[in-house]
């Protein structure tokens, strides 16, 4: 339990990250998750509800012993370090406005963990993919639908809840899509023809009516369709064709990029269509190795 004051200022956080630092919703709930169970250990830790007093005396020995539960309680390296990203964050904005010393909060050490490389599928798969997921629906819309969605993730490069956030308004699709991805960054991203033929077909047998403010995708029952349903597609998909676990929908993202660069791509091109801050995300997204690397550049930068 929090105090109100405490909740206030953690809604006030929230909505500061949401305007300032353009932070997307999934973000936002993230962030409030981690910092509420934060609060919830800390509750427990010292037998009284946190208030903005209390939470302002936080010492080394509570974070150690905060950090001790929730690895106790099986929490991995990586979502251990998530959370503490998230306390370190709300803690840095709050002692700034209220004027104690964050540094207990502020100095402790994340874990270390080994980052999870993409894995891309080979170009055969990924194509076989797109014609199992096909397979899996007896109704015939269905099958068309999975399949156009995942047709845009390999095609495009799109996340999932980007492909998922079309709207009736975007069909037939355009020449260009231009797609807000994360933190409300915009990006424009061609639309091959593979893709925006498979969205034809989908909208052809989909029996219920397009209309412009509501998602292109639509659910069995005519609701929006859930992220879920297309992991599960893949999954069955993935099972029937012998490939691995990592063959996910974000690895359909992963394969356009990988497959692009491979075809001859530029790097900083490929960045600015999957709307990537950072080269060097784009560069693990890609499994690009420093040979490949060295390859573009003496392509780009021939020498005399």
């Amino acid at each position: 339990m929090i105090s109100p004051a405490l909740s206030d200022a953690l809604a006030r956080w929230l909505d500061h990250e949401r305007a300032l630092a353009g932070a997307a919703e999934n973000t936002l709930k993230a962030y409030q998750t981690d910092v509420l169970g934060f609060l919830g250990f800390m509750t427990q830790h010292h037998g009284a509800a946190q208030g903005l007093g209390p939470i302002a005396r936080i010492s080394v020995r509570d974070m150690r012993s905060w950090m001790a539960h929730e690895r106790g309680r099986g929490i991995g390296a990586r979502s251990l370090a998530r959370a503490l990203s998230a306390v370190k964050s709300f803690y840095r904005w709050l002692s700034e406005r209220e004027g104690f010393e964050p540094t207990a909060v502020l100095s402790t050490r994340a874990p270390k963990f080994q980052k999870k490389l993409p894995r891309p599928l080979a170009p055969d798969a990924a194509s076989a993919m797109i014609d199992t997921v096909e397979l899996q629906a007896t109704e015939p819309w269905i099958a068309a639908r999975d399949s156009a969605v995942v047709t845009l993730l390999y095609g495009c490069g799109l996340r999932i809840s980007e492909a998922l956030g079309l709207k009736g308004k975007d069909a037939p699709l355009p020449d260009v899509l231009r797609i807000t991805g994360k933190g409300g960054k915009e990006r424009i991203v061609p639309v091959i023809d593979a893709a925006r033929d498979a969205v034809d077909v989908y909208l052809r047998l989909c029996p219920y009516p397009l209309e412009d403010d509501k998602p292109l995708f639509c659910a069995l029952r005519s609701g929006p369709l859930s992220p879920r349903a297309i992991q599960k597609v893949m999954a069955q998909a993935r099972m029937q064709l012998g490939l691995p676990a990592t063959a996910t929908p974000h690895a359909m993202r992963h394969s356009f990029a990988t497959h692009l660069l491979a075809a001859g791509g530029d790097l900083r091109a490929i960045q600015e269509l999957l709307g990537h801050a950072s080269l060097s995300t784009t560069q693990a997204y890609t499994a690009v190795d420093a040979a490949k690397l060295m390859e573009v550049y003496d392509k780009a930068h021939p020498k005399a």
